[in-house]
Parts: C-alpha cells; sequence; structure tokens
C-alpha cells in the first residue's frame, strides 16, 4: 500500500491537524515507511504465540469478596438531612 499527497491531505483534514504543503512530501514518505513496516510485521508467523494483555505476565491479586458496613456507619451518615438507626431517611416518592 502506498500513500500519496491526496491521501495525505485528507487524512491530515479528517484528523484536524493542519499541515502545511511543504510538508506534505515529507509525511507521505513517513506514513509510507510506517505502512513497509506494518506490511512486514504481516509476514511473521504468530499461529503458535498466544495474545497478551501486559508484556510481564502477572496474576491480579484477588481478596474475599464479602459483604461490609464500612465499620464507621457514624461517619458515613454524619451529613445526612435526616437519620434513623444508621439509614438515611429519604421522603416518599411513590403514592
Amino acid at each position: 500500500m502506498s500513500v500519496d499527497e491526496k491521501t495525505v491531505r485528507r487524512v491530515a483534514r479528517l484528523a484536524r491537524i493542519k499541515v502545511k504543503d511543504e510538508d506534505v512530501p515529507q509525511l507521505a514518505g513517513e506514513l509510507n515507511a510506517i505502512l513497509a513496516f506494518v506490511e512486514q510485521l504481516n509476514e511473521v508467523d504468530v499461529s503458535g504465540v498466544v495474545p497478551m494483555t501486559s508484556v510481564v505476565a502477572t496474576k491480579m491479586k484477588m481478596r474475599d469478596d464479602v459483604v461490609t458496613d464500612g465499620h464507621k456507619p457514624k461517619d458515613i451518615i454524619q451529613n445526612a438531612p435526616a437519620t434513623e438507626d444508621d439509614f438515611f431517611m429519604v421522603p416518599k416518592v411513590v403514592e
């Protein structure tokens, strides 16, 4: 695949990047070099390679999934306008 100057201008317009006319030929060359490298990567056989999510193999630290009250209900409801027995009191919205 080859990128010409018309394509460079179109990509720049779509990306909302202002490109000077004298910079277009240089950008076309750089984009062609990038595409050539990608084509080179397509030739590599990766059929036996497992996809990675990270360069370094890590295992997520897991914790027990337990329900708690946060161990500070008094602090939690301190700024509530109305409370009762460590619960928020709200006005009735359904009749």
